[in-house]
């Protein structure tokens, strides 16, 4: 059919329809009324409503933020919040880690030391690729990479002044490297962050263990496709280097390095893997003299008992708060914590508003909790190291009784938990700003409170100590 034969077919259907609903209307007036609508919807373009997402997921935004005082709503809110990650991240396969798969690389004197590990052994929690078609994966307990374009395989948070020891093992021809101080993806290597090289072959002499367009090292350092360990020492401006415990390179960048950025393993061609990568935060500055309660005070009405016992903060009774007088932004969090009997209750606050007596704990919660159900990776209460009502830890990797250490890491809506080192949490909080860590996202500073729970709380705690970050670009200065 031509296109001038088609609209005057149209026009000529057209021209029926409104005669029929005229005549109609002259003695139905509401039933014509009726028809022309029915017409009109029937030739309009189709408009956005409920089948539509985009409309589906503004309404559902809406709706979720419109009455906080909700228990019901929020509750929906915030069960959310689990599944919330970063927008520029490649989807990275969960794994369910059990008894049978749960494996800690620390020493108990590494955990002791406050080391946490990167890598669990089995699945890439914790880490982002900056391009999904570089083959990254987890093979016999290695991270490793092959094919693809050359891509970048980062860790979900930044860190600034540690050690880092890091186990790997190339093919021959092989050019790989781990990126520090960096930022997602990597920029300069000469004026922002450090490359440090895995390579027996390079066009400008930047060999395995050399600081690509920095300092080469003083000669090769054969891999012999065989596992290899990198030591390294970042602080400041320093970085020192040892592969195979031997020193191959000392380095100031004298300001033309970042303070902080990601880790970053590099795949750029031929076959890499990495196992062993823990790290152990430098420079953190005590916040507990192990004598008194100096920079600490109790939060009006607390009924919780906080007393200096053998250099440790010991906590019985409830509820009660004891917080830090200073408040903390971003930072690197550690401490140790030893519940007294099983399964009890308790926790830190962090980011959290002043206390009061009618709001005494108005933060986000780092959960204290040890019980589990039928195995350890199903907590009964959220878990230690779970972020409370937020997202549970995925496995229960302390004892009651026992003294176990936390690390808590926050950069802008980030969180991350380590519990003896083994990462339980990294999420992200993607609800709307308010003040209130209980019913928005809150990234300016707030206090670190102690909680005690109830009156079956009974707790200690030790070697609290704190790294402040620069602040996260989108944080309020």
């Amino acid at each position: 059919m031509g296109e001038n034969s088609f609209l005057s077919e149209v026009a000529e259907f057209m021209a029926l329809s409104f005669a029929s609903i005229g005549r109609i209307s002259s003695q139905f007036p509401s039933v014509g009324l009726c028809f022309l609508c029915l017409f009109f919807s029937a030739c309009s373009p189709p408009q956005p409503g409920a089948d539509d997402p985009a409309l589906e997921s503004e309404t559902s935004e809406s709706s979720s933020a419109s009455d906080e005082s909700s228990t019901e709503e929020v509750e929906v809110e915030e069960s959310t919040q689990s599944t919330a990650s970063d927008e520029r991240e490649s989807v990275i396969e969960e794994v369910a880690i059990t008894e049978d798969n749960y494996h800690n690389p620390l020493t108990p004197q590494q955990q002791a030391e406050s080391w946490i590990s990167l890598f669990d052994g089995v699945s890439l929690f914790g880490w982002e690729s900056t391009n999904p078609e570089t083959n990254w994966s987890v093979s016999e307990g290695s991270i490793t990479a092959s094919e693809g374009p050359v891509g970048f395989l980062m860790t979900t948070v930044p860190y600034a002044d540690y050690e880092l020891i890091c186990e790997y093992r190339t093919q021959t021809g092989t050019n790989s490297g781990l990126f520090l101080r960096t930022e997602f993806p990597p920029g300069s290597i000469k004026t922002e962050c450090y490359e440090v090289n895995i390579a027996d072959e390079h066009p400008n002499g930047f060999l395995t263990g050399s600081l690509v367009n920095r300092e080469k090292t003083s000669g090769d350092i054969p891999t012999n496709n065989e596992w290899n360990t990198f030591r390294i020492n970042v602080d400041g401006d320093q970085i020192d280097i040892q592969h195979n415990d031997q020193q191959v390179l000392s380095y100031n960048a004298n300001g033309t390095v970042a303070p902080l950025g990601r880790i970053a393993l590099q795949k750029n061609f031929g076959k890499i893997e990495f196992r062993k990568l823990i790290v152990r935060p430098l420079n953190l500055t005590s916040l507990f003299n192990g004598t008194d309660l100096t920079s600490w005070r109790e939060v009006p009405e607390s009924k919780s008992k906080f007393t200096v016992e053998d250099g440790t903060i010991h906590v019985q009774d409830g509820a009660g708060f004891l917080e830090t007088e200073q408040e903390y932004q971003d930072f690197v969090f550690q401490a140790d914590a030893k519940t007294h009997a099983a399964e009890l209750n308790s926790g830190f606050f962090f980011r959290a508003e002043a206390g009061t007596a009618e709001a005494p704990s108005n933060g986000y919660e780092f959960q204290i909790h040890n019980g589990f159900n039928e195995s350890r990776g199903t907590p009964n209460n959220s878990g230690t190291g779970a972020i409370f009502r937020r997202v549970d830890a995925r496995y229960v990797v302390a004892n009651d009784n026992e003294w176990f250490t936390s690390t808590l890491i926050t950069y802008g809506p980030r969180v991350c938990c380590w519990v003896n080192g083994y990462q339980v949490v990294d999420w992200v909080d993607t609800r709307k700003p308010d003040p209130n860590p209980r019913r928005g996202l809150r990234l300016e500073g707030g206090h670190i409170s102690l909680q005690g729970h109830d009156p079956t709380t009974d707790l200690s705690f030790r070697n609290l100590k704190i790294l402040e970050l620069p602040n996260h670009p989108d944080s309020d200065e």
